[in-house]
């Protein structure tokens, strides 16, 4: 969950480094730090609880002028956010003078506590109340043994003492890590190790970047090096040599970098966030960009690497994921299941890796992850892979963790997401789940009349989407009617129930106001009693074919006063007598509608909180990439 940026090269590090940290803020922020060597080739460390302007403010007055450093910003797991607890941690002292080695650390540690009392008995004290502080300390008492030993120096740096210490360091380790490591007295050296949590390495002459995410290297790098598990990279300003941890030196790839500046600045919006709400017309067209064929009325896939005659044999799929995945995998149920006639089980990845439930032969599974890296979904994968059932991925990093580990899948193409509360990605995975939906009903019932009926409105989706845009002004002005309410209702049925629970988790991300989604009937099975004249209800009410139903349940939030905002159709009479305030959305088929509702949910979401004073792109207790359990 915590920002890494490492460079070594020619050019001025802390610039680089602290360029590359603002880029990844939305991974952690509750603290930030660098280091550095200096002109003696010792490490000098800068280092600040907070934002990263504090951090900026300090090297402001003070830059460090050398070529080689590495930086952190903290979502803290282990210890407060205070500056002893933020990252780099230093091995080998108490202070930086004499500091060996310096690390920054994204994952956890699980068996942190016995490797820090071993190595208190070997005299190490320590500082800070993390698990990161013992892979510094663990490094240089490795490359104290090594260098005892007699290792002998090389001109190749990946046979070095140094990268040995790193290596005999992390077969200790338990848990997961990606790691980044400088030491002092060598200028032209990092060496960056992966377990469980993403590295990646942008590739340019004469100098190379390290990073958690191929964000920091927009830019400046247009090659890229996917760092796997259990992978070591030994890093100079023009080497790069990548080993296993246990078998040695082996053959990286080396891809090109598909991301520009202008994918991950704010194009002038306030806020990431509202950027990427306003991308889904754009990010809904890549979804589906070659994925039509209007020959054969179907889906095409290039990732799955099951062929047509496999997934006939499919009896039954499971789509399992975590918060807004998690609901976009609900949208999916409704969708296989009506169109495909298949049945769909959805699970919570952090409960399905420990439920251990039957699955029959003929299940397939889909992690559905924007980043690719959320713990509880790879280990659920995992899981299910090991029993021997084909595990595919919907997911929008290439290069990620899942889509590496998956048997196939189908990447999003939405683009970086930068904003922690999900937005684009959310309608990104609802258009591939639409799709999946028409590619399984192909292959098995589906007319191709119906086919084609499917396509033609999937193709209209976009411009649906951006039509709903253009009530961001009325949107607003509902904001500022009710930002001060401490609870809302989001109330929805059929495909409008995970909506329903997206918006209301959308509420509850930013603005930091109590929320619950519920299908609309169960109102009166017991969240009615919240219903007062302070309590607004949001209703998913499209024309369709619950919407009579729907409307009786409105009916039955006013006869207890409380205020209702409605997401309706055009012009929709009926639904403006009864609600307090109406946000009008194009009429949609049944099945596009999650996509469509969840705009003005998420301008909702986004204007509340804007007009609260949140910090919309950084919420608080939240990180964008949830990497640990």
């Amino acid at each position: 969950m915590c920002g890494i940026v490492g460079y070594v090269g020619f050019r001025r590090a802390a610039d680089l480094i602290v360029e590359g940290l603002r880029r990844l803020e939305y991974r952690g922020y509750d603290s930030a730090g660098l280091a550095f060597l200096d002109d003696d080739c010792q490490i000098g460390v800068r280092k600040a609880a907070g934002r990263l302007s504090r951090l900026e403010a300090i090297v402001r007055d003070d830059i460090p002028d050398g070529s080689i450093g590495i930086g952190h910003t903290r979502w803290a797991t282990h210890g407060a956010p205070t500056d002893e607890n933020a990252h780099p941690h230093l091995g080998g002292c108490t202070g930086s003078a004499s500091a060996s080695v310096a690390v920054v650390h994204n994952g956890v540690i699980e068996n942190f506590r016995p490797l820090k009392t071993r190595l208190e008995s070997e005299g190490y004290a320590f500082r800070s109340e993390t698990d990161s502080e013992v892979i510094a300390h663990l490094i240089d008492s490795c490359l104290k043994r090594t260098l005892a030993a007699g290792s002998r120096l090389t001109d190749e740096p990946a046979d070095s003492p140094w990268v040995m210490a790193v290596r005999e360091a992390i077969a200790q380790l338990r848990g997961t890590y990606g790691l980044l490591v400088l030491f002092s007295g060598q200028p032209d050296l990092l060496v960056a190790a992966r377990l469980g949590s993403p590295l990646v390495i942008g590739v340019c002459d004469n100098e190379h970047f390290i990073a958690s995410d191929s964000s920091p290297l927009a830019g400046h790098a247009d090659r890229i090096v996917y760092l796997a598990d259990h992978e070591v990279a030994v890093v100079t300003a023009d080497s790069l040599r990548v080993i296993h941890r246990d078998s040695g030196r082996i053959e990286h790839s080396v891809q090109p970098l598909d991301i520009t500046v202008s994918d991950v600045g704010m194009g002038g919006f306030a806020h990431y966030m509202l950027k990427e709400i306003h991308e889904q017309p754009e990010t809904i067209r890549s979804a589906m960009r070659g994925r039509l064929s209007r020959d054969d009325a179907t889906a095409v896939f290039g990732g799955l690497n099951l062929t047509p005659s496999q997934l006939q044999h499919v009896n039954r799929i499971v789509l399992t994921g975590c918060g807004t995945s998690w609901h976009a995998a609900l949208v999916g149920e409704y969708l296989i299941e009506e169109f495909a006639r298949l049945p769909v089980e959805v699970e919570y990845a952090s409960e399905l890796r420990y439920r251990n439930p039957p699955i029959d032969e003929g299940t397939l599974l889909f992690a559905i992850t924007q980043s690719g890296e959320t713990a509880d979904t790879l280990a659920a994968l995992r899981e299910i892979k090991r029993k021997g059932h084909p595990t595919l991925a919907i997911c929008n990093v290439v290069g990620s963790t899942i889509a590496n580990e998956a048997d196939g899948g189908v990447y999003l193409h939405a683009g970086p997401e930068i904003g922690v509360a999900s937005t684009k990605a959310f309608t990104s995975q609802c258009v591939v789940l639409a799709l999946l939906a028409l590619y399984f009903g192909r292959l098995r019932h589906m007319s191709y009349e119906k086919g084609l009926e499917y396509i033609a409105a999937l193709e209209r989706l976009p411009d649906l989407v951006a039509e709903t845009l253009e009530a961001d002004a009325t949107i607003r002005a509902i904001a500022e009617k009710y930002r001060d309410a401490s609870t809302f209702l989001y109330l929805g049925r059929q495909y409008n129930f995970p909506v329903a629970l997206e918006g209301a988790l959308k509420l509850k991300e930013i603005s930091y106001i109590h929320a619950e989604g519920y299908p609309a009937a169960e109102m009166k099975h017991g969240p009615i009693a919240l219903v007062d004249p302070s309590t607004p209800s949001v209703f998913l009410i499209p024309r369709g074919g619950v919407y009579d139903k729907v409307i009786l349940n409105l009916e039955e939030i006013k006869a207890r006063r409380g205020p209702v905002i409605a997401i309706a159709s055009p012009e929709d009479e009926r639904v403006r007598e009864l609600a307090d305030d109406v946000i009008e959305v194009p009429d949609a088929p049944s099945f596009l509608q999650p996509i469509v509702e969840a705009i003005p949910l998420q301008l909702l979401a986004y204007h509340i909180a804007v007009l609260r004073g949140c910090d919309v792109d950084k919420p608080r207790n939240l990180a964008k990439s949830v990497t640990v359990e």
